[in-house]
């Protein structure tokens, strides 16, 4: 077996990132939450109360974000091998469950305001440009997060960035329904307004669940895989002939792979292990990925050979002609499969 680690250049640098962004998210919606509750007392509206609702949640989630921050950015240890990063999928599962139960209320409350026809709102003005402000700068702070989660593989910063946007769309779809309310005088769109965007809002924070739920339990990642397989692609190494039984873990910011690694059946380990090794360090970089690839290392059994590059291979059985891009599908095959599939191949020539 043949393993490597990548270190981040400068984790502690990383961290302070991290928690900078989390510290912002905080503060801001802390802001924006007295601002919007400010708006809804000057006007009544249901409407810019599930807004304000929809506040509470992002500063529990930006409170709880903080808190995973801290303990991802912590090294692995002897009891997380790994790391430490999968609190981040319970992080954003657990602002998923939150946006979730931030809509029942939000649609319950306009459905009381229907049944009751309590329907009044005030000032108009005033809570509509306070709200658009408040929408400008979720939007602004939404990107900021998801960027920053981005550049730092941080599923927490860019779920809170993502759940931050979405509360801008919220914030937009309400001003649009508060000017029609003040055009028409149909009081009654504004609990309706309400009910749609809690709707949205419960759309919202299931996805987010599910998605958290395929990163707890280790759910291939197509988009991180195709971004390995370029590099492998893109990096050329005589007697490393070909990659299957590909699987990956993502640890916050740290990745785990593993694959086994078809080499020449007559080369030595240390010969095996040396250009196995360059090969990983070589892929990792290409990748941009941090993380380790743990190989197994296979011998070629000659089914290969019009594949394999090696000059001057004494147990070649035909020419080489190319060698074929690797794929998700060929990358994630057991080994055998291929083989018996070449060996079937061979004999019907």
């Amino acid at each position: 077996m043949i393993a490597g680690r990548a270190e981040p250049v400068d984790a502690v640098e990383d961290a302070r990132i991290r928690l900078r962004a989390g510290l912002v998210s905080l503060a801001v919606g802390i802001g924006l939450l007295a601002v919007k509750f400010f708006a809804y007392q000057i006007t009544g509206s249901t409407a810019i109360l599930s807004d304000a609702m929809e506040s509470i949640v992002n500063v529990v989630a930006a409170i709880f974000a903080l808190g995973s921050l801290v303990f991802a950015g912590m090294p692995a240890d002897r009891n997380h091998p790994y790391g430490h990063g999968k609190i981040e999928f319970f992080t954003a599962a657990f602002e998923g469950g939150l946006i979730a139960f931030a809509a029942l209320m939000i649609i319950y409350e306009a459905c009381q305001t229907l049944l009751a026809a309590r329907m009044t709102v005030a000032q108009l003005d005033l809570g509509v440009g306070l709200t658009a402000a408040a929408g400008a700068i979720n939007l602004a702070l939404g990107a900021y997060l998801v960027r920053t989660g981005k550049a730092c593989h941080s599923l927490t910063l860019i779920a809170d960035g993502h759940h931050v946007i979405s509360d801008f769309w919220t914030s937009l779809g309400i001003v649009i329904g508060l000017l029609l309310v003040k055009l028409t005088g149909l009081l009654w769109l504004d609990p309706a307004i309400a009910i749609a965007v809690g709707a949205n809002l419960a759309w919202t924070g299931l996805k987010l669940v599910r998605y958290a739920a395929g990163g707890l339990l280790d759910e291939e990642e197509v988009d991180l895989l195709d971004k390995l397989l370029q590099a492998i692609n893109a990096t050329s190494v005589p007697g490393i002939i070909r990659v299957h039984n590909l699987r990956a873990i993502r640890s916050g910011r740290f990745s785990h792979f593993d694959a086994h690694l078809v080499v020449p059946e007559f080369w030595s380990v240390q010969r095996s292990h040396d250009v196995s090794q360059a090969f990983e360090k070589q892929v990792l970089a290409g990748a941009e990925v941090t993380g380790e690839i743990l190989f197994h290392l296979d011998p070629c059994r000659q089914a290969y050979c019009a594949h394999c590059d090696l000059p001057a291979c004494p147990i070649r059985l035909e020419p080489f002609r190319g060698r074929p891009s690797l794929t998700i599908d060929e990358a994630v095959q057991e080994e055998e499969t291929k083989v018996q599939r070449r060996a079937h191949q061979a004999a019907g020539r």
